[in-house]
């Protein structure tokens, strides 16, 4: 039997692992430890130092003549083995088998996970006011509202104490691809980025309007922005069947930041169209799962952020996202939340501008596949 024995991450954390667990994730910045071939090469070398006991107590119960006539090779192998140095001892072992793919192993928070990014770039000319606090409501949200275990959820933003939590380019494509690692069947994924967004030049030849649409990670300037393409390639075509992504984006230039095929288009009298995005190059469906985005704006459009909901700067895409859900009641339809959404944004822009344009921006729906909107009901 073997007890129960402590792991160091790589992060500095030790972790307390349990008997037969093939691997373990650091509840702090949620590096996914190995620890199968750690327990197998223990195994192995427990084996050895076994069969070497055994051997000296046939050797002490024998006379040295009888014992050098009668030892065959693997016998004197052994004797070899044992008056060799530890680290010849470990080279003559036999390799350990190759670590199991993470898709073999449970998620260790059930079927539901969330990243959620805020940044605000304090300290820059084009710095944001409300982007981390937009990232901590929808984090009481989805654990209050919706089921989400508080230890599932992975925050980046500027107020996290650890390296790796922090929305640097590459902290958050780290963070996406754990979201859908090891995604399967009844899997609810959730995507929350508060943010700068932006359009750069599209270079492969895949966007209708010539311009990727992009996130903006606190280091941009020096390590460049996170174009849609990528985006997509990383937590869109993961998802397999039964798997299921939802994303909100309150950013500006996000309408189809995820590059999913399908825009839903929807008029002030709740009437709706499904617009094909893209020039139908490359892929940008699933892997059988199902796909959904929530942004703040048009691919040309600029989000608000609005003290007409909170009395405080709050992303406006971010509080009516929540609102709509908690005030439309059990199992609403994606039809119910983005007429929700749109109403109490143009409501709020219409009592700060005193107008009622039509030109303000809204929420929209992108899908990996086209649905009937009023029929299918919102589920995380």
């Amino acid at each position: 039997m073997y007890s129960q024995r402590e792991v160091r991450c790589r992060c500095g954390r030790w972790m307390w692992a349990q008997p037969g667990v093939g691997a373990i994730q650091c509840s702090t910045c949620h590096t996914v430890t190995q620890l199968h071939s750690l327990v197998d090469a223990l195994r192995g070398a427990q084996r050895i130092i076994y069969g070497i006991q055994q051997l000296r107590r046939q050797q002490q119960q024998q006379p040295p003549q009888v014992m050098m006539a009668q030892r065959s090779p693997p016998q004197m192998m052994m004797a070899q083995a044992q008056r060799s140095p530890p680290q010849m001892l470990m080279a003559q072992l036999p390799p350990p088998p190759p670590p199991r793919l993470l898709e073999a192993l449970p998620s260790p928070f059930g079927n539901k996970r969330a990243v959620l990014c805020g940044v605000n770039y304090r300290g820059k000319s084009y710095s944001l006011k409300g982007c981390i606090s937009d990232a901590k409501s929808m984090r009481c949200f989805l654990v209050q509202q919706m089921g989400f275990p508080i230890e599932s959820i992975l925050m980046l933003t500027e107020d996290e104490s650890c390296p790796q939590k922090i929305p640097t380019k590459k902290n958050m494509r780290k963070a996406m691809r754990w979201l859908v690692e090891g995604n399967r069947a009844r899997d609810s994924l959730f995507f929350h980025y508060s943010g700068h967004g932006a359009q750069q030049k599209d270079y492969d030849g895949d966007e209708i309007d010539g311009q990727d649409e992009a996130l903006c990670p606190l280091d941009h300037e020096t390590e460049g922005k996170i174009i849609d393409d990528e985006i997509n390639k990383i937590l869109v075509r993961p998802l397999v069947h039964g798997a299921k992504l939802h994303a909100v984006i309150d950013a500006c230039n996000s309408g189809t930041v995820f590059d999913l095929p399908f825009l839903c288009r929807m008029e002030r009298n709740g009437s709706y169209d499904w617009e094909h995005q893209g020039l139908g190059r490359i892929y940008k469906g699933t892997n059988g799962g199902e796909a959904f985005c929530f942004s703040a704006c048009d691919d040309d459009e600029a989000s608000g952020y609005t003290p007409m909901f909170t009395g405080k700067n709050a992303g406006a895409m971010t509080y009516s996202f929540i609102n709509a859900v908690k005030t439309a009641g059990s199992a609403p339809t994606y039809g119910q939340l983005l007429n929700a959404m749109c109403s109490s944004i143009r409501d709020a822009q219409s009592r700060l501008t005193n107008t009622d344009s039509d030109e303000s921006s809204e929420p929209l729906l992108t899908s990996s596949e086209k649905f009937n909107i009023y029929a299918t009901k919102f589920v995380l």
